[in-house]
């Protein structure tokens, strides 16, 4: 199970960028809107076959990475005692968070070859990020919403009411004031 699919990755961080990263080094990048087509399923019969096994290779590449970006999480859901896979509601954004995570886990991963700062880049950092957040989820320190596996018994279902006496003034003492 994936928790980020080719075509969210072809939303963000979108179809230029996975081509120029997603495309083998000795080969010309892949065009964007082919790129586009592939990762989304889209027709793809304007394009000559040679730049369609050329895409074709980008998509195994993005497959390949997220795929070991679910592999991560899982290890980490894992350690926690989740069920795998887990499925998680989405976000106001209409994404999970394993889907947030995932994405910035696999871009990160198809950025592999690049030499950059990693202190000062957004990608590395989204990575950090996911990872540390994926840990907390590990140790227990961050709660995704779904039923945690280790969580106290009763700390989902403690109730707490409170009890006082009865109001001076309700309704039925206020009926005889007219």
């Amino acid at each position: 199970m994936t928790y980020v699919t080719t075509a969210e990755l072809a939303e963000r961080p979108g179809p230029r960028e996975i081509a120029l990263l997603a495309t083998s080094d000795d080969a010309q990048t892949v065009d964007v809107a082919l790129m586009d087509a592939t990762l989304r399923g889209a027709d793809r019969g304007a394009w000559p076959p040679a730049e369609l096994a050329q895409a074709d290779a980008a998509l195994r590449r993005v497959q390949d990475a997220i795929a070991e970006a679910a592999a991560l999480i899982d290890g980490y859901l894992a350690t926690r005692g989740y069920a795998l896979p887990l499925q998680l509601a989405p976000t106001s954004t209409g994404k999970s968070l394993l889907t947030v995570w995932a994405r910035a886990i696999a871009r990160y991963l198809l950025n592999g070859s690049r030499i950059t700062d990693d202190s000062r880049d957004p990608v590395a950092r989204d990575y950090r990020d996911a990872c540390r957040r994926l840990a907390e989820v590990a140790a227990g320190k961050l709660n995704l919403g779904a039923a945690d596996p280790q969580a106290p018994a009763n700390a989902s279902g403690t109730d707490v009411r409170f009890e006082g006496s009865a109001p001076v003034f309700g309704r039925a003492q206020l009926r005889h004031f007219h």
